[in-house]
């Protein structure tokens, strides 16, 4: 028989509001509001969140999109993007040298127009070191200097600076540019100007080094928009760039916020599922008479399942409805508590993680519910009149394809990457495979044993030996919950603490470059007074990367990658007898004082990402072009570098003895306590061919997000925790019906209540503790696995995980038995008569 569509909707429907109260239907529909809930907080939050970064990131950029180049911008380009109303500023970057009664010194000058800065904020002070203030740019006929221009020519605000034939009035000190921060080595003191003066300059003539920079704002549709028709009409000697590509240091912050989110989501989305698969096992279980009873009554196979396929798609879609408000109001609760931190206004996201999160839902009930289900609809007829049949259970192939497939498509809802989402699964998949095993074999070996024990180890460990598959099953499952909160723990506590540790409070805040080979010893003297944390002199001279093994790089680098990027500039060729702080070692060796071989060409050290980007290996020949000469080394090393400690870095690092005939100069960091400027003053004067560069700006910034994901870690956890308890709940559940009958007749046969209970309570104890041990396994082989190949760190044991064990016994053996009292209050003889 084939009941109209609308007939079997109103049938589930009516069947769903009668089984409202089964408990299997309760967990069932929490885990689903959970995950619906965890995927739409954490996708509005991720998105807001992200806007906000990526608008604090822009600010140092000064805007949302920097087109930027040797020569300007041609007419199409300006054209696109303002036809798709993008706000537009220019910019004229080039160097110029000052020259007054005190003396000359050779300046960084921008030349802006009115609407600079599109993002951030340009900062000035009406005398030098006094209290900065938000201002507009100067205007035309004005300049403003920074304050270490002041101190080295010894002017004063009023005094008039002639920047080729133009003279310009000094109005106010310039303190803070918006992307000035993460522009490391500026050599030089910077100075702003008006575009409509830059003419009358006269400085920018034919063959002059000169940086075109224009400045895009608006949305990110129309910015993507602008991307698409401004590529193509690139010439080499441009380039895009936005809060990404400008900053590394941004960048990565950005790259590792959105990894340590979605990796914190995917446990809780993992955990949601288990449990969904869980409770719908039980709800086909517990519906394989009702199945067989309308098979009876004339059902056809295809109209029951559908029956029952719309009772979990209804109760899937009140899931979406509840979990997507509910996640909508969650982020309003984080964005409260953060508001501290972030701005008064944040982007919006629309309804786009809503959708998002209710798909998920669903794809999870689809592949986690699908298949017993499917089963669901072969139960027997004949089962109505012979309750003995064996119950129908889904095909392996089946129940696991459909999981994996699930957990394929939200990953790919995630975008996790391949080697996050390896070591995470594969980690979890190899200590569930070994633990797994390690329980059969101890199950096995305590039958053996349970002869001799007393009575209340015969009956606890005896529903152990009863089912060990199930029993191997939850322990998995308890297992996964102590896993997912462990491994959130050990991101929040140690991965973040260590990312942290690469900015700590005394972190480098200024550099010092161009120290003359002369005064080098004599300003570190200084400097020893001045700061406690002081980074070594590095000689530095400039040179550009012109051949790999003879042949030109214009014709090996790929246009728009790191490499290409790097050989159109001079890079700041360093050398040392050591191995700098922060840099490991990937490839090759480092040299000895003494292990330059007679007639073999000295090392260099290569940063390992550049290296892939230009196709280096070891041994390879690379030529440089330094100060007019061409020199030549071969690889020795290849180094990873941690870009995110403010240190000196270096992509190329020479053996020395290399380049130690060249013109140097050297190059430092420090750091210097508050309310000292005037001392960097007096530094600047006593060595005025110096210049000291300020990062406080990047490294404010850089402590903003780190604080902005720690949070938001923090609260993702919750959703884990509570994805954890829908897991139990659903767990202890999936075997409720077995315990109340296995009870009532232990009851009947005389056993007493406290003996019942201790019994429970030994069962889910060693339940418990085998899960903590699966979790304190499968946690650091993940740990490794992550730290390995996903955050490139250094990885070590965690002897604080020896306590999952005891913390799995503890919890999972009081919420084992609260949660099957239940069976011990049943009347045994109601039950029976049910039997």
């Amino acid at each position: 028989m084939q009941l109209p569509f609308l007939r079997l909707l109103i049938l589930a429907a009516c069947q769903l509001v009668r089984d409202a109260r089964a408990g299997e239907l309760r967990v069932l529909l929490a885990a689903l509001l959970i995950a619906v809930a965890a995927t739409t907080a954490i996708g509005y939050f991720s998105a807001r969140l992200n806007g906000t970064m990526l608008s604090r990131a822009s600010d140092l950029l000064g805007a949302d999109l920097r087109l930027s180049g040797s020569t300007p911008a041609v007419p199409e380009q300006i054209r696109a993007g303002i036809d798709l109303g993008l706000r537009h500023s220019s910019q004229v970057e080039f160097s110029s040298v000052i020259t007054t009664d005190e003396g000359i010194q050779l300046t960084s000058v921008k030349a802006a127009d009115n609407a600079y800065p599109l993002r951030g904020e340009l900062r000035s002070a009406a005398e030098p070191y006094q209290g900065d203030a938000p201002r507009d740019g100067p205007a035309p006929g004005e300049v403003w200097a920074e304050a270490r221009l002041l101190a080295a020519l010894n002017l004063k605000v009023g005094d008039n600076i002639d920047i080729g034939e133009k003279s310009l009035r000094l109005t106010r000190v310039l303190t803070q540019e918006p992307d000035r921060a993460g522009n490391f080595y500026s050599f030089t003191p910077h100075v702003l100007m008006h575009l409509a003066d830059l003419e009358s300059t006269r400085v920018i003539q034919p063959g002059s080094r000169v940086r075109f920079i224009d400045s895009w704002q608006g949305s990110q549709e129309a910015l993507h928009t602008y991307r698409q028709r401004i590529e193509p009409l690139l010439s080499v000697n441009q380039r895009l760039e936005d809060a990404r590509d400008g900053n590394r240091q941004i960048g990565g912050a950005l790259a590792r916020a959105e990894r340590y989110l979605n990796l914190a989501s995917l446990a809780a989305l993992l955990l949601a599922g288990v449990a969904v698969a869980l409770s719908a096992s039980r709800f086909a279980y517990r519906r394989q008479d009702a199945s067989a009873l309308l098979r009876c009554l004339g059902l056809s196979r295809r109209a029951t399942l559908a029956v029952f396929g719309l009772q979990l798609l209804m109760l899937g879609l009140l899931a979406c409805a509840l979990g997507a408000a509910l996640g909508w109001l969650a982020q309003l609760v984080l964005l409260h508590l953060l508001r501290e931190l972030l701005p008064t206004e944040l982007p919006g996201a629309g309804v786009a993680p809503a959708l998002a999160g209710c798909a998920t839902g669903l794809v999870a009930l689809a592949g986690f519910a699908l298949p017993p289900l499917v089963a669901l609809g072969r139960a027997p007829p004949l089962r109505v009149l012979r309750r003995d049949l064996p119950t129908v259970t889904p095909s392996a192939w089946l129940s696991y394809s459909a999981a994996l497939l699930a957990l394929a498509l939200i990953m790919w809802r995630l975008s996790l990457d391949l080697k996050l989402t390896l070591a995470l699964l594969g980690g979890g998949l190899l200590a569930t495979f070994l633990l797994g095993s390690l329980l059969m074999l101890g199950l096995r070996t305590l039958r053996r044993l349970l002869a001799a024990a007393p009575l209340v180890w015969r009956l606890g460990i005896g529903q152990l030996l009863r089912h060990p598959l199930a029993a191997v099953g939850q322990a998995l499952a308890f297992g996964l919950i102590l896993l997912a909160m462990a491994l959130i723990a050990l991101l929040r506590g140690e991965l973040l603490d260590n990312w942290q540790q690469q900015l700590p409070d005394q972190a480098p805040n200024h550099f010092a470059l161009n120290v003359l080979p002369a005064e080098k010893d004599l300003f570190m003297q200084h400097l020893a007074r001045l700061s406690p944390h002081r980074a070594p002199l590095y000689p530095v001279v400039p040179g550009r990367l012109i051949a790999i093994n003879g042949q030109p790089v214009q014709e090996i680098v790929s246009k728009d990658s790191r490499g290409e990027r790097a050989i159109q500039r001079d890079l700041s060729l360093a050398w040392a007898e050591q191995l700098p702080p922060d840099n490991r070692l990937t490839a090759g060796h480092w040299w000895t004082r003494d292990s330059i071989p007679r007639n073999e060409l000295p090392g260099v050290s290569v940063e390992a990402e550049l290296a892939k980007s230009l196709g280096l290996k070891l041994a390879d020949r690379l030529s440089f072009s330094v100060g007019g000469l061409v020199r030549d080394a071969q690889v020795s090393s290849l180094r990873a570098v941690s870009w995110y400690n403010l240190q000196p870095n270096f992509y190329m690092i020479f053996q020395p003895g290399t380049l130690e005939d060249l013109p140097i100069t050297y190059l430092t960091s420090f750091y210097l306590p508050p309310r000292k400027d005037h001392e960097l003053v007096e530094l600047s004067r006593a060595f005025p061919a110096v210049t000291l560069l300020q990062v406080d700006a990047l490294l404010e910034q850089l402590r903003s997000i780190l604080a902005q994901v720690t949070l938001a870690i923090e609260y993702v956890l919750l959703f884990v925790l509570a994805a954890g308890v829908s897991v139990l709940s659903a767990a202890l559940q999936s075997t409720l019906d077995e315990r109340i009958q296995q009870t009532a007749v232990l009851r009947a046969l005389g056993a007493r209540r406290r003996v019942l209970l201790n019994a429970r309570l030994l069962e889910f104890a060693l339940l418990g503790t085998a899960s903590g041990l699966l979790a304190a396994v499968g946690c650091e082989t993940i740990s490794a696995l992550l730290y390995r190949f996903a955050f490139d760190l250094d990885w070590h044991p965690h002897p604080w995980l020896l306590l999952l064990p005891v913390l799995g016994a503890l919890l999972v053996g009081t919420a084992g038995v609260m949660g099957t009292r239940q069976a011990l209050n049943a009347s045994p003889l109601q039950v029976m008569r049910e039997s």
